[in-house]
């Protein structure tokens, strides 16, 4: 199961219009330009955003703020109504949306509603899920309502190691689910979603890699990705999930035996130039990586999207960004990039 799949492939780039492939190049320029001049120039709009369709989830995941239920923003669903406004003022220019922040989305009961709203705009979507709601029905619904690419987080292949990263899940459940996908997309004749099984690579799990390729295989996915976990409290690692193989890991120990991350600090990044993440309730925040919404560039309540994409706020973060990266909490403890894709 090849990293590239040309339906998939095909399908986003069909989703391209005159106005998009403006749009990227306009800004994919403004970021290069930044780099150059080492100071921020932004044209265009997101090519990409992040809506999050709730932060409530059903599961206790020990890396997680929604599972742990220690977030210091407040609990809520978005609403399909501000929901449609918002992609009604970005969606000429918009290529790309993830359904998924915080949360379980099919926790939200019009979560496929507003699914179908942005595919019928011509955006390529999609979303995570832990799976445990896709029913035979809600499978269908799935199938039916456009959605372009389904990421099932899948990090065991039997219950005992499961479950200890997914706390409070149920593996069966979640096989259940996909292959529920799997039967509805044949009987609906229809090539999306591109369904993946997302395997997080932890220490309790790392001896099952093989494993899960296999079952993946039995089911009839599309395909298998192995992400690498990020630990908050990395230097001391309290739930033992960093795994011992070192191409998954994050973090690496240096000549002292210190745990550091891999990746480095460049003081650039291209999510702040071409994506962003839009919480429940409209926060706007640089990334996925500021999960408490600590850094707020706007609020989509008082301002629209597009006069906070260009506003003041943006402007001094990626300021700051092009200063001093590693002063940024979000960005110092960032490993984005670190994904592991594998065949």
């Amino acid at each position: 199961m090849p990293y590239f799949n040309l339906n998939d492939t095909i399908n986003l780039f069909s989703k391209f219009t005159i106005r998009r492939l403006w749009n990227a190049a306009k800004v994919y320029s403004s970021y290069q330009l930044s780099k150059l001049l080492r100071t921020p120039k932004q044209w265009g709009y997101p090519i990409s955003i992040s809506f999050e369709p709730t932060t409530s989830c059903n599961l206790r995941c020990p890396e997680c703020p929604s599972g742990l239920r220690e977030f210091t923003r407040p609990t809520g669903m978005l609403q399909k109504n501000f929901f449609k406004e918002t992609i009604n003022d970005i969606h000429r220019e918009l290529l790309y949306l993830i359904f998924y922040f915080q949360g379980e989305p099919f926790l939200n009961p019009d979560f496929l509603e507003m699914v179908q709203y942005a595919s019928k705009k011509g955006i390529y979507t999609a979303t995570s899920t832990n799976a445990h709601y896709l029913t035979d029905e809600k499978a269908k619904q799935t199938v039916e309502s456009g959605l372009d690419r389904l990421i099932i987080s899948i990090d065991g292949t039997t219950q005992d190691v499961y479950q200890q990263y997914r706390v409070g899940g149920k593996l069966e459940k979640v096989l259940e689910g996909a292959r529920n996908i799997v039967k509805w997309k044949k009987q609906l004749n229809s090539k999306t979603p591109f369904v993946f099984f997302q395997f997080l690579v932890v220490k309790p799990n790392e001896h099952q890699i093989d494993a899960i390729k296999q079952l993946a295989k039995e089911i009839g996915v599309d395909q298998v990705r192995f992400k690498t976990a990020q630990v908050y409290d990395y230097e001391n690692d309290p739930n033992n999930l960093i795994p011992s193989i070192d191409k998954y890991s994050r973090y690496k120990k240096d000549s002292t035996g210190k745990m550091n991350i891999k990746s480095g600090l460049s003081n650039h990044c291209w999510k702040l130039w071409h994506a962003n993440v839009i919480t429940w309730d409209g926060l706007v925040v640089p990334c996925c990586f500021d999960k408490d919404a600590m850094h707020q560039l706007g609020n989509l309540k008082t301002q629209s999207f597009k006069e906070t994409w260009h506003n003041d706020n943006y402007k001094q973060f990626r300021r700051e960004l092009m200063t001093s990266r590693k002063n940024i909490d979000i960005c110092a403890n960032c490993s984005e990039g670190l994904t592991v894709w594998e065949d």
